[in-house]
């Protein structure tokens, strides 16, 4: 891809995950918080040029849609950056698309629930294990996605 493309295909990938955001905000914020959105954070794996622009795109959906100000908005977008830079790390070690499934899950439930801990005044390992439940469904649908497209769009 040359840098148009990857610009253009940034860009798609960003409103894809706002949107994605916007349209289950009644569940992607509550106790369990599904977001079906950060298993896009798995397409870092094949686009590693994705990493900065996930993270963009949390830190956005959060500053619109967030309900904890600051916290949601440069915590979300650290988030997003880690998670998506670990995706993109798996893939350039060409281990398993699969495993993809683990920073999904993992990062952001775990980096979240400092802060939502903290603000809502809840033990750490209960907020954790709250966004454990719906992280985990995002992280297997975001394994499902990268391996899926890994078959079908060359592997850089």
């Amino acid at each position: 891809m040359d840098k148009t493309q990857k610009l253009c295909f940034s860009a798609l990938v960003m409103a894809i995950y706002i949107v994605l955001m916007y349209l289950t905000q009644s569940f992607a914020f509550g106790q369990y918080q599904l977001r079906i959105a950060t298993a896009i954070y798995s397409l870092a794996y094949l686009f590693s040029f994705l990493v900065a622009p996930l993270a963009l795109a949390n830190l956005l959906s959060n500053l619109l849609m967030g309900g904890f100000g600051f916290f949601d908005i440069l915590g979300g977008g650290l988030v997003g950056l880690l998670t998506a830079g670990c995706c993109a790390w798996l893939g350039k070690k060409r281990l398993s698309a699969a495993l993809t499934a683990l920073p999904v899950t993992l990062i952001p439930s775990l980096g979240v629930a400092s802060w939502l801990s903290y603000l809502l005044e809840l033990p750490y390992w209960v907020t954790a294990l709250s966004l454990l439940v719906g992280q985990f469904i995002s992280g297997i649908a975001g394994a499902l996605l990268s391996s899926a497209l890994k078959k079908i769009w060359k592997f850089q």
